[in-house]
């Protein structure tokens, strides 16, 4: 298994659309390329419909990647 630092520094350095779907809100994703982020999995999306977003990790439930 994966761990979820190194997920996340594979989607920044690939450049990679991601969606993010959010805890408590299952009809809400956000789809953006991660540009930053920290130890606690605070992210920051470019890229995303609102440009550009931080998300706070306690509210990330699923990362993955946007087929094209």
């Amino acid at each position: 298994m994966v761990q979820p630092i190194k997920l996340i520094f594979r989607y920044l350095e690939n450049r990679s659309q991601i969606q993010v779907w959010l805890y408590e809100q299952v009809n809400m994703w956000l789809e953006g390329c991660i540009i930053c982020f920290d130890e606690c999995m605070n992210l920051v999306l470019d890229d995303a419909k609102e440009s550009q977003i931080m998300l706070s990790g306690d509210n990330i439930i699923l990362l993955q990647s946007v087929s094209n």
